[in-house]
């Protein structure tokens, strides 16, 4: 007989409310082994005792294959002394006290098993909208505190009925010890009702479909807050909800029935395929297929995307959205349920006054919300995903640092797209998406949220890193924090350092980022900068050519503004008055170039957003914006990916009493698009050309440094490069001369990015002053 052992175990990572003790609890049972294992603040403590082989193939099993939701951080093992055995294994009760290292999971979408449950007419879950188990439902929007146990859940008042206590006791059930765990006899329950709060009779899910075939727009409360819906293929309620929600021009995005759906309005590759169907389910910018002549519109209705040749589509994630588009057998838009600039409503009785003007019906349960959160989009590049949004289904599952944080930090991020982010030993946590911080109500959200991750991470952090710009919301948060150490940290400096840290690096690099603003050191707005940096410090080491914004933030809403200013130092003054851009301004033109001649109310930017926002209104016929990057987008979308020509961009000498080794004229590129323009070439080579000039500008200013003794890495960050076409070129070039380039792949490049950053910079800065 060989001699018994015992083993102390510790695991540590997203390893509650992913099913890891009914997989330990049955490993255990399959080996023979006595021991326990429970939940506590820090993740899952477990004892193990038995024969030495069968301990050493438990571990290895443990190591080797946990259940699939489970992201496996650490695991510790101790030997400890072993008892007389035949005890048995149990679950025991969840563990208080003590430091909180707990990670919560994010919500997944539903599996297969309880799909099928859900559509089996003898199951006692048939039809039922809160389906769930361990491997799949709501997590993160219905958590209260850690450990994760149903008591410190937004479940806690459904107590569970005979039927489903059972389940959840039985080892062998895949729901044992699923928190959320419920039916139709126990659980939450849905209601149709009007804007008025007054129950519409029937079944709810047939009644919302019959209302939606008749052209009304529908509340969903979702997982993370309440949706606003419509029939895709009908254009007067797309119609009506973009009036309603006033969204004059953003796409909205769609929810498709199935993958097969989803193919039939979209090109989805292998890595689309995977990203919709996988338990994250992102909303996923695709390329549209063309819908027959013949019957224009017969999916997708043309207020949906309007002249978009991109989609942004996502698969039902929730039984209740499976409901739905199964009675509905159709694609719906689905977008999130708030008026343009507001957050998402999630409480029932916000919902109902902010929605009730837009929504006609409100397809509501008694299930509390407890933390909102926008669906995540993502964008595909090279075969993986590029972040857009990230949010449901990805927040809040840490992101590892490389060198760690000496003391816990919050990092406050961006006014644009926010996102904050708490930071402790080895982990960072970023937030869901928050949103543009310019009101009351997306203020408190952010404030809610921090105070949220404080108490789920037990973090109090030490280090407050913030944006140098003084206006922001975010920054004045920071500065008001008592009893921190404060680090301000350069926009453009916290991109590069997220993209390092979404890399898991340090540095240094060349890091090119490029996006609508950030504050400068020297009190100019940059957005077209090239720097050497590593996570503590960085050097502006080239940037594009600063210029008036005439008008300050009007120029960012009315991209002729900026075309005014470019055209006026192309041209040399002299920009001819039957130019489009110039006709259709006629009224103002005159005043903005004044503006900008005399520099009053026109701060100076090296932004290159705002180079490509002159170029999409000279371009595209752009004057005005509805939504943040628009002219940008349009830019894009008419460039002709089959143009390999370039415009020249060239690198001057950077300015004296700086340390920029070259400026990029933006302005030559402009006279460039003007003279092909006047020469009849159209706008698609004109907008081709461009994007390949930008990129081939990246690639220089890149050669360039490297050849002043710059590292051979580049990391490419800022809103910019959402851009595919310019990101696919760029990577191309550089990658050809020998680069090596590291690009986003779990944080936005965009705003929503930065609060990673922040907190990079912020924690190797304290590592520094030890």
């Amino acid at each position: 007989m060989s001699r018994r052992v015992r083993a102390a175990i510790r695991v540590e990572g997203i390893v509650q409310g992913v099913g890891f003790r009914p997989f330990v609890y049955g490993l255990a049972i399959e080996l023979g082994l006595d021991g326990l294992v429970g939940n506590d603040e820090r993740g899952v403590f477990i004892e193990v005792e038995g024969g030495r082989a069968p301990v050493g193939e438990f571990l290895a099993a443990l190591r080797g294959h946990p259940p699939p939701l489970a992201v496996i951080e650490r695991i510790s093992v101790e030997r400890v002394r072993a008892g007389p055995g035949g005890t048995g294994f149990v679950i025991v009760r969840s563990a208080v006290g003590g430091d909180r290292r707990a990670l919560v999971s994010p919500d997944v979408a539903t599996c297969v098993d309880c799909l099928r449950e859900m559509a089996d007419p003898a199951d006692r879950r048939y039809g039922y909208a809160f389906t769930n188990c361990v491997n799949c439902g709501p997590r993160f929007t219905i958590v209260r505190d850690v450990p994760y146990d149903r008591p410190n859940t937004t479940m806690a008042g459904f107590a569970m009925c005979a039927d489903c206590a059972r389940e959840y006791h039985d080892p062998a059930d895949r729901r044992f010890h699923a928190q959320p765990v419920c039916c139709p006899a126990c659980g939450p329950r849905l209601r149709l009702v009007d804007r008025e709060g007054r129950t519409i009779a029937g079944d709810p899910v047939a009644e919302a479909v019959r209302w939606l075939r008749r052209d009304a727009v529908l509340a969903v409360k979702g997982l993370g807050g309440y949706h606003l819906a419509a029939v895709a293929a009908r254009e007067p309620a797309v119609a009506a909800l973009r009036s309603r929600k006033h969204r004059e021009d953003k796409p909205f995005a769609v929810m498709a029935p199935d993958l097969a759906a989803a193919r039939r309005l979209c090109a989805v590759d292998e890595t689309a395929e995977r990203l919709l169907t996988g338990p994250a389910r992102p909303i996923v910018l695709l390329r549209r297929l063309p819908e027959p002549p013949e019957l224009p519109g017969a999916a997708i209705a043309p207020s949906v995307a309007p002249g978009n040749p991109w989609l942004g589509l996502m698969l039902p994630y929730t039984p209740l959205h499976h409901l739905l588009l199964r009675e509905l057998a159709c694609p719906l838009v689905l977008t999130s349920g708030n008026v343009s600039d507001e957050p998402i409503a999630y409480v029932d009785e916000e919902a109902m006054e902010r929605l009730a003007g837009i929504a006609d019906v409100f397809l509501t349960h008694d299930r509390p919300i407890h933390v909102r959160a926008d669906d995540s989009v993502v964008r595909t590049f090279r075969g993986r995903e590029l972040p857009v949004r990230r949010s449901r289904g990805y927040a809040p599952q840490p992101m590892a640092l490389a060198a760690g944080v000496p003391r816990p930090v919050l990092a406050c991020g961006a006014e644009l797209k926010n996102t904050f982010c708490l930071a402790k030993g080895r982990r960072a946590f970023v937030s869901h998406h928050i949103g543009d911080l310019e009101n009351y109500e997306t203020l408190r959200a952010y404030t809610q949220g921090i105070e949220h991750f404080r108490r789920l991470f037990d973090l109090v952090p030490e280090v407050v890193a913030h944006d140098l710009h003084p206006e922001y919301l975010s920054t004045k948060y920071a500065l008001e924090r008592e009893g921190v150490d404060l680090v301000g940290v350069q926009h453009h400096h916290a991109h590069v350092a997220s993209c390092l840290a979404d890399n898991g690096e340090c540095g240094p690099v060349i890091g090119v980022a490029f996006d609508g603003l950030g504050y400068g050191l020297d009190g100019t707005l940059w957005g077209g900068e090239f720097l050497i940096a590593d996570l503590a410090r960085f050097e502006r080491a080239g940037y594009l050519e600063p210029l008036p914004m005439p008008g300050g933030a009007a120029a960012i809403r009315e991209p002729w503004r900026m075309a005014a200013a470019y055209l006026d130092l192309a041209l040399g003054g002299c920009v001819p008055d039957d130019m489009d851009v110039v006709r259709r301004n006629a009224d103002r033109w005159p005043a903005v170039v004044a503006l900008a001649r005399a520099g009053v109310g026109s701060p100076r930017t090296s932004s290159m957003g705002r180079l490509f926002d002159a170029v999409a209104a000279i371009t595209c016929g752009r004057d005005v914006i509805t939504y943040e990057g628009q002219a940008a987008v349009e830019l894009e979308r008419r460039a002709d990916p089959a143009e390999p020509g370039a415009y020249e961009c060239p690198l001057l000498a950077g300015a004296p009493a700086t340390t920029a080794l070259f400026t990029a004229a933006g302005p030559e590129l402009v006279a460039a698009v003007v003279d092909d323009l006047g020469a009849g070439t159209p706008a698609e080579v004109v907008a081709a050309r461009f994007h390949n000039a930008v990129a081939r500008l990246v690639a220089d200013g890149c050669a360039r440094l490297r050849d002043a003794g710059a590292p051979s890495t580049v990391a490419l960050s800022g809103g910019v490069f959402q851009n595919m076409l310019l990101l696919e070129r760029a990577t191309d070039l550089l990658e050809a001369d020998g680069f090596r380039v590291l690009t986003h792949r779990r944080v936005p490049p965009n705003d929503g990015g930065v609060s990673l950053g922040q907190a990079a910079v912020a924690a190797a800065l304290d590592r520094e002053r030890g």
